[in-house]
């Protein structure tokens, strides 16, 4: 099975679907809540977040963030060197408990670094509920290596050796 991909495997204008969707629920996001020392009570206190303009908890923006990140890892950077910035993250709509959430990344662009032996793909991953509604999009660079990279290149991954 691949994990990843190298930086010649990518095409502008490419469309990935990310497979498969993540439910979000009230201890993951009360867990991450508490985790990251976000204490604001529309994430964490159910009778607070019942007199607020949705009128149920929201889940942390963050983590909605960090799972599309992840949800990307196995087509995207599997096999990547260093996500290099997130240029801009919109927050487009709410994720409430219980909302599964799935990734498309489109492939903005590709330019070789000037090593020869990697590249930086510009992407964006568009995050959507079960619902067909946009609850987010990410814009972000990450460093790829060519097949060629010394460490990363063709060589097989822990995983894929014989024992």
């Amino acid at each position: 099975m691949n994990y990843g991909r190298f930086f010649e495997d990518f095409e502008i204008g490419e469309v990935l679907k990310h497979w498969p969707g993540r439910t979000i629920s009230e201890t993951d996001n009360s867990w991450f809540s508490l985790l990251t020392q976000n204490q604001h009570p529309i994430h964490i206190d159910a009778d607070y977040a019942s007199v607020t303009q949705h009128g149920r908890n929201l889940v942390n923006g963050l983590l909605v963030l960090s799972i599309a990140i992840g949800q990307t890892v196995a087509d995207i950077s599997g096999r990547g060197i260093a996500n290099l910035d997130y240029e801009k993250v919109v927050h487009a709509g709410p994720t409430f408990h219980g909302d599964t959430i799935y990734t498309t990344s489109h492939i903005l662009g590709l330019k070789e670094t000037s090593k020869g032996d990697r590249g930086v793909v510009y992407l964006e991953t568009e995050v959507t509920n079960q619902r067909k509604e946009r609850v987010m999009t990410v814009r972000r660079h990450v460093l790829i290596p060519k097949r060629n990279h010394a460490t990363l290149g063709e060589g097989k991954l822990p995983h894929e050796t014989e024992s």
